[in-house]
């Protein structure tokens, strides 16, 4: 099928609404290096964008939205957070682009509150009306008909008002402990009979959905109104006999790291639990509150929390746009969402082919979500009811609610198999979920295990042990995500499943150094950090960088999440000065400088954000001998993920799936030009379509068709789908399985 369309889409749009300063000096002053933390803040703009974008259905705008706010929240809990703790602690820590803590929290603040308006600005002068537009209204209270008013009161009556506790706030009161990131009310009150005034916080329990349908969930035209709106009616029944002056809602983000020595935790477990506690109580890093509260209440809630005024945002509301997903998700409007995508399951992993003897056969690789994850699931699954497995080995940093895979490894263990699981309690915001999978691994005789001090596993490795014969052999699955079937609706990634001996040898090594004492880091195969990953990633760009000095062709293309790592961006810098080509697709924060004369001019970075959240890390280099390096797995070219993490890239040798890689994956996301963004020396990032011509034989006004990476694969896998036809082979453990 052909790759580009014959019909260019609707024009990308700017990527800057409001285009702001330059995050760095122009190309001829160009630093070395773009920070970390603003580099953060413009891919977060980058997903603003995609809420803008009117290509993209009602809905999915909103979720963008939504999306925008998360990562937010996240960035001051964690980033700024960390920022605020260097700078109380007086450290002078230099980031390798020169900016003083003092100077990234105050260019921080100011690209927040330019992300903060045009969120908003989005949100009331475009989503709303839009939504209106099609028939679903948000009202306030105000403009509700005395129907809805009244059906509002008696929602209010029966299951809101039976939650709540007013909290005053007086000398006789200390200062309420407001939970991270909850909805909560400030009200000042006045006794009609003294005169007196008072100020009370009204916290709001998660359990209350934050957006509300009014009547019918069925209607056709429904009626929305956000929980603040309704709670600000009806606060008065909180409070007899006083007179409420001013309400409005607030919200407090705090400081979310764990804080804990873990060679003096003696049960890792535990002392998760205790941090997760204590994070309640963290210290607060941002205050967003609604615009029109009062001075002097807002100055009591100030003082409260002990904030300086740059980490106090004054919104026009809603509060929290996080709580826009409960739109997306009550409303069944499917004309208003993108069309389902039904993923494709290759014939030799089809439900009742023998799975095992085509991996066997030989390796399998799949992309998801255009190629199902099912089969990786089905993978642990028939392990878990084959009576020739006898272990079965994981790791696992994030799952689902209800896995699957969890429910496969239980039965596998009470049928006798060794079952060996690594779960990473430290996934950040994962870590509460992570304490329960263990323990009910545990309570069903899973070996759990916890990592290795220091070191967070973020490997996706999965090993099979199986008996043939008088032989036993090993299949590995290794993936580019987590073992989290939901997420894998929504995120690309790659899975490799094989049974290549000296893969399937350093799998088990890695997980015998994580359960075990081993400590060979001599693998046969496998790149594993924080052993022989950085030190072989530098030799593979070195080694470009050689043959283009001998006239040899030479080339690098990575696609990942982020790019940091300092010594990595000098040698791709090396690489370019010695006439090496490099094409970066870094989804999030690059910190590389690209297309700067006499430093970086054969370097160019994009970003894609689409439908799908671009994961899977992949890493081609040319290595002119016509056998070219392509490796794919869990880690980015981050300091953390080469030093401060387990993690397992793989070769791909088999010379069909390598060439997969390189034309049919890699190939095309990196010639999108519809949903991407090219990053200039300037630290903008512009719409690629702008950056790119086809010259004398191009279209109109010389500009190249529109191509999206994302819509390509989609077609593709359709069209595959529908021609596969598959040959249906009796499951030998569908029995057992019954």
């Amino acid at each position: 099928m052909p790759r580009r369309s014959t019909k260019p889409a609707a024009p990308a749009p700017s990527v800057l609404a409001v285009p702001p300063k330059p995050t760095t000096a122009a190309v001829a002053g160009a630093p070395r290096f773009f920070n970390r933390e603003l580099s953060w803040l413009a891919f977060n703009r980058r997903v603003l964008v995609q809420a803008q974008n009117s290509a993209y259905p009602l809905l999915e705008r909103i979720r963008f939205l939504s999306f925008v706010s998360s990562n937010l929240d996240e960035f001051y809990e964690i980033r700024v957070a960390g920022l605020l703790q260097q700078q109380d602690a007086n450290l002078r820590e230099i980031t390798p682009d020169g900016l003083p803590v003092s100077d990234q929290l105050r260019r921080i603040h100011g690209e927040t509150l330019s992300l903060l308006r045009d969120e908003y600005a989005c949100w009331s002068g475009d989503l709303l009306p839009s939504l209106k537009r099609e028939g679903i209204q948000f009202k306030s209270c105000s403009e509700l008909t005395p129907r809805e008013l009244a059906w509002i009161r008696a929602y209010f009556e029966k299951q809101v008002l039976p939650v709540l506790t007013p909290l005053g706030v007086d000398p006789s009161h200390p200062f309420p402990q407001i939970a991270n990131k909850t909805l909560n009310l400030l009200a000042t009150l006045t006794d009609p009979s003294t005169g007196e005034r008072e100020v009370a916080v009204i916290p709001v329990p998660r359990i209350l959905p934050r957006v509300v349908q009014i009547g019918p969930q069925a209607a056709r035209t429904p009626v929305l109104i956000f929980l603040s709106d309704i709670l600000k009616t009806f606060a008065s029944l909180l409070f007899p006999g006083y007179q409420i002056d001013n309400i409005k809602a607030f919200r407090v983000t705090r400081n979310s790291d764990l804080y804990f020595d873990e060679e003096e935790a003696s049960n890792l477990l535990l002392t998760i639990e205790e941090e997760l506690h204590k994070l309640r109580k963290g210290a607060a890093v941002r205050l967003e509150i609604e615009e029109g509260t009062e001075a002097a209440s807002l100055r009591l809630i100030v003082e409260g929390l002990k904030l300086p005024k740059e980490f106090i945002f004054t919104l026009p509301g809603p509060i929290n746009l996080l709580r826009l997903m409960g739109v997306y998700e009550m409303l069944d409007r499917p004309d208003l969402k993108f069309p389902p995508h039904v993923p494709r399951v290759p014939p030799e992993l089809a439900e009742g082919a023998d799975l095992f003897g085509s991996i066997r056969t030989r390796d399998i690789l799949l992309h998801h979500p255009y190629d199902s994850f099912m089969p990786v699931v089905d993978f642990i699954g028939r392990a878990a009811h084959d009576p020739d497995v006898l272990a079965i080995k994981l790791t696992l940093y994030r799952t689902s609610s209800n896995s699957p895979i969890i429910e496969a490894l239980g039965e596998a263990s009470r049928r006798g198999k060794q079952v060996t699981v690594l779960i990473e309690l430290k996934a950040r915001f994962d870590e509460a979920k992570n304490i329960l999978w263990a323990r009910r691994l545990e309570e069903a005789g899973v070996h759990v295990v916890y990592g290795l001090t220091g070191l967070k596993t973020h490997c996706k490795c999965c090993l099979v042990v199986r008996r043939e014969g008088r032989v036993l052999r090993r299949y590995a699955h290794i993936g580019t995500g987590n073992y989290h079937p939901t997420t894998a609706h929504h995120y690309t990634d790659l899975s490799l499943l094989t049974a290549n001996e000296d893969v399937t040898g350093d799998v088990a090594a890695v997980f015998n150094a994580l359960t075990g004492f081993a400590r060979q880091h001599a693998f046969k195969k496998l790149l594993v950090a924080p052993h022989n990953l950085h030190g072989q990633i530098q030799k593979l760009i070195r080694t470009e960088a050689d043959n283009a000095r001998n006239g040899r062709p030479a080339r690098i293309r990575v696609k990942c999440n982020s790019l940091v790592d300092r010594e990595t961006i000098e040698s791709l810098y090396a690489a370019s000065r010695a006439g090496v080509s490099i094409h970066l697709v870094v989804r999030g924060i690059c910190c590389l400088v690209p297309g700067v004369p006499g430093l970086s001019e054969n370097i160019t970075v994009t970003s894609i954000l689409g439908r799908y959240l671009e994961h899977s890390r992949v890493f081609h280099f040319e290595n002119s001998a016509g056998d070219p390096v392509v490796l794919l797995g869990s880690a980015d070219w981050m300091p953390r993920n080469f030093f401060r993490r387990v993690e397992v890239v793989c070769p791909v040798e088999d010379p069909v799936l390598r060439q997969r890689l390189i034309d049919d994956i890699l190939t095309p996301s990196l010639e999108d030009n519809k949903f991407s963004t090219t990053l200039g020396p300037d630290g903008i990032y512009r719409p690629t379509a702008q950056t790119k011509t086809t010259g004398k034989n191009g279209k109109a006004n010389g500009k190249e068709p529109y191509f999206s990476s994302q819509e390509h694969f989609l077609a593709q896998s359709a069209s595959l789908r529908d021609r596969e036809t598959r040959v249906v082979r009796p499951d030998p453990f569908a029995a057992r399985k019954r």
